[in-house]
């Protein structure tokens, strides 16, 4: 016998889980198209040398590298930033799959997870990244969100100043090591009067670039420190960032998103730069936090509508009330077999469905059925089309809770 389990870091969702998933995807959705983001769907598997040497050495580190049964080296995709700067060098011309990385698992961070990603490709107009930005609040609002603010910096800043890769790793741990640790990592790997550096890291004053995209973001009408704020020890810890950096926290410092510029990844690969920026959600940590929030619908089905069976005898009258309701968009489970009515109403409260509908032979010379609300056990009859019309009212909040449902 095969035990049946997942692999560490992987998770399966059940249809509760996945609910809330899928509301909260809509929601996502829903905003990206407000601003203007199409979708692009990339594939789970990359050729090796497409994603080695764009993220660092640390994180080179985390990627699923192996060779497949043709004998090509490929890997399994890190992020969706390089495998969108691939398809640009290849076609000319964002989505939410799956991404994986070969890191030790913790909460919010799997091997496997979803990852939405928008990404503004062809300008190096701060307009575009203000845009992201604004984009990224408005989710956020969305999803219910209410204490989030949005770290930006301009990682020029830092090679204006001559910091290596290791001291820019060091200082972007500001949240997590404080003051002291900082100053005690950077003396560490030989930085020359570390506290004086830090001083003037952090008397820093926003960059050009930086004072045009604030002042784009306050026209908007988002507020710095309220919205968004100047962080100058926000570093971002991947190598293609080249100037504006950003970063979506909670109050209590949890990250949600990040992103910035990457003007010189598509050149990688197309031998010619072009300028983008983009933003990544930490999606199942926005799940989490949501959760703990209580912000995500508490449904544990789609399904709004059991239509019992009575008898085998009543089989095509069950079906034919079943196809009115879902050709007026009412979304109707049929009990599938011939079973005591008690047990297919307990079915139906177990899996959380909020109608039931029962028709027996009397109901039906009468040209009735018995709606019954199962979380209140009432029940009416009804002509089916009364019932119809009833659903659609009462059912409209439901409807807005699980996307994909058309209300």
């Amino acid at each position: 016998m095969i035990k049946p389990q997942t692999l560490k870091g992987f998770r399966d969702f059940l249809p509760a889980d996945a609910i809330k998933r899928q509301f909260v995807i809509g929601k996502m959705k829903q905003v990206f198209e407000r601003f203007g983001f199409d979708p692009l769907e990339t594939p789970a598997l990359e050729y090796a040398e497409t994603l080695l040497g764009k993220y660092g050495n640390e994180a080179d580190k985390l990627l699923y590298l192996f060779e497949d049964n043709g004998g090509r080296n490929v890997g399994l995709r890190y992020d969706q930033t390089v495998p969108l700067s691939r398809v640009m060098a290849q076609y000319g011309s964002a989505g939410s799959p799956q991404v994986l990385r070969a890191e030790n698992t913790q909460k919010g961070r799997y091997r496997e997870f979803l990852q939405c990603d928008i990404d503004t490709v062809g300008t190096d107009s701060p307009l575009a990244d203000a845009e992201v930005i604004a984009c990224t609040l408005e989710v956020m609002k969305a999803l219910g969100f209410e204490n989030v603010i949005m770290l930006i910096n301009d990682r020029r800043l830092f090679e204006d100043l001559g910091l290596t890769k290791k001291q820019m790793i060091i200082i972007d741990k500001l949240d997590k090591i404080g003051d002291t640790g900082v100053i005690k990592e950077l003396s560490e790997i030989g930085t020359k009067d570390p506290e004086g550096l830090f001083k003037i890291i952090r008397e820093s004053m926003p960059s050009e670039r930086l004072s045009i995209l604030f002042a784009t973001l306050e026209r908007q009408g988002y507020k710095q420190g309220k919205n968004f704020e100047f962080t100058p020890f926000l570093a971002r810890g991947l190598d293609y960032y080249t100037s504006t950096i950003f970063e979506l926290k909670t109050k209590a410092l949890l990250s949600l998103a990040g992103g910035g510029r990457y003007d010189k990844l598509i050149g990688q690969f197309s031998g010619q730069d072009a300028p983008a920026v983009g933003i990544a959600f930490g999606f199942d940590r926005i799940v989490e936090a949501m959760e703990e929030l209580g912000l995500l619908p508490d449904k544990k089905t789609t399904t709004q509508v059991l239509v019992t069976m009575f008898s085998p005898e009543l089989f095509n009258n069950a079906i034919e009330i079943a196809n009115k309701f879902r050709i007026s968009k009412i979304n109707v489970e049929v009990f599938p077999e011939e079973t005591k009515l008690d047990k297919q109403l307990k079915y139906a409260d177990r899996k959380g469905i909020p109608y039931a509908i029962i028709a027996g032979p009397e109901e039906v010379k009468s040209g009735v059925v018995k709606l019954k609300n199962m979380q209140t056990q009432e029940q009416v009859e009804l002509t089916v089309d009364e019932v119809i019309e009833k659903l659609t009212s009462n059912l409209i909040q439901f409807d807005r809770l699980i996307p994909g449902i058309d209300g």
